[in-house]
């Protein structure tokens, strides 16, 4: 059995009992707004304890950090390395130092890290779900034994190179190209820019998408920094943003890089290869999503019950507040429900991208208009960042649009309704 630290702390936690959502009064259930449908009744003593574990980290190591790295787009290294420790990144992965925990149980890893905020999610996911996930499904086994434990512990920062400047919805179209060295046998050199690439100027491996020159196929290389001559790899950063600035952002700018061939994955070509790492992701974005959204929900009722107007009545009192509280709780449980449901399946090997396709839009849609609803709950007090809801509806405008802009998703479940496709 994988004794890492996750596991580990799981078993701990699961032995002492965490207590369930469904509550009993003399025999009888009571409502629990928190989970309305009893959803953690769905999950395994062991899911629900390694929830506990991120959930324990999360909310007393990165929740004091969160408006100072906000407010000055500071992301802190060290916490790659401290969800290392936890064993929180790459959790699904078997083996090179991984946790091998349940996909059920890597989402609730990711809503509770999206709770706090979701620029911190990003960096796990693409850590995790992105580049993790490509060494793992496509790589040598050479390269994973080589890369997999570093990025599992955080020692290894990754990002993954896809969107370019002039392609994002549309990747099949990129121009970065790979092309073999012309006196150097073995070697590549990649010419190309990548944007939008979370994690890309801290990180020490990048799985960038490329075409070879020579067929036109798309190849997928894992591109290690300390291995690349000076002026072939800038990774600039992208600053003053105004959504994620808790993450890191920044491009990846290829100059004839030259990249060992055992760093291309051999046996996958063409937009496979990483859209089965954008599927992994989405499944994430799906969970997490709803962490930001339920701590969006906690917040307001909070704000609701303790703010006072009109003849000194809580703003809770009020008709159009609760239905405000009532819509986002049902949004929430609704969304929880159907990531798990798609997360047992793909466990199970049942899953569809057009499931994941649907959840991701789903949940991301439902969480940024119910987030941006909620805001009203705050008046002016929405704008003080001290309040975190204008933080996190900035937030999911970004979480909608990356990894598919719900859009995207509407056309691909479209296809899958019609058979036919639109977007050519």
């Amino acid at each position: 059995m994988n004794t890492s630290v996750l596991r580990t702390a799981s078993r701990h936690l699961s032995k002492a009992g965490r207590p369930r959502s469904l509550r009993t009064v003399r025999g009888y259930a009571t409502f629990n707004w928190e989970d309305p449908l009893a959803a953690s009744e769905l999950y395994t003593e062991e899911e629900l304890a390694i929830q506990e574990t991120a959930r324990q980290y999360c909310q007393e190591q990165l929740q004091p950090r969160v408006l100072d790295a906000y407010r000055h787009e500071n992301y802190d290294r060290r916490i790659l390395e401290e969800m290392g420790e936890l064993g929180l990144l790459g959790a699904t992965i078997e083996g090179y130092g991984c946790a091998g925990v349940s996909t059920v149980a890597s989402g609730l890893i990711t809503k509770e890290v999206e709770r706090v905020d979701s620029g911190y999610r990003s960096g796990m996911s693409v850590q995790s779900s992105l580049a993790m996930t490509a060494i793992h499904e496509f790589g040598t086994e050479e390269l994973k034994e080589r890369l997999l434990p570093g990025l599992a512990k955080g020692k290894l920062a990754g990002c993954f190179g896809l969107t370019e400047p002039n392609h994002g919805s549309d990747p099949g179209a990129m121009e970065t190209v790979a092309r073999e060295h012309p006196t150097k046998k073995g070697t590549y050199l990649l010419s190309g820019a990548k944007t939008w690439i979370t994690n890309s100027p801290i990180a020490d491996v990048l799985v960038v998408w490329a075409k070879l020159e020579s067929t036109g196929k798309i190849h997928g290389f894992a591109v290690e920094r300390d291995q690349c001559p000076a002026g072939t790899l800038e990774t600039p950063a992208i600053k003053n943003k105004t959504a994620l600035r808790a993450s890191i952002t920044g491009m990846i700018q290829l100059d004839d890089c030259p990249v060992p061939a055992e760093n291309m994955f051999p046996e996958v070509q063409g937009l496979t290869g990483p859209f089965t790492c954008l599927n992994s992701a989405r499944l994430g974005i799906a969970f997490g999503a709803m962490g930001a959204l339920e701590d969006c929900l906690s917040r307001a009722r909070t704000y609701a019950l303790e703010r006072k107007q009109f003849k000194g009545n809580p703003l809770a009192k009020y008709q159009l507040i609760q239905k405000k509280l009532a819509d986002a709780a049902t949004d929430a449980t609704y969304g929880t429900l159907a990531a798990t449901q798609v997360a047992r399946l793909k466990d199970a090997g049942k899953a569809t991208p057009e499931m994941i396709s649907l959840v991701k839009r789903q949940n991301c849609d439902r969480a940024l208009a119910n987030s941006r609803i909620l805001q009203e709950v705050f008046g002016g007090n929405a704008t003080s960042d001290e309040y975190h809801i204008g933080r996190h509806v900035a937030n999911l405008f970004v979480v909608q649009t990356y990894e598919g802009q719900s859009d995207i998703h509407a056309l691909i479940l479209g296809r899958a309704i019609t058979g036919v496709q639109a977007f050519v």
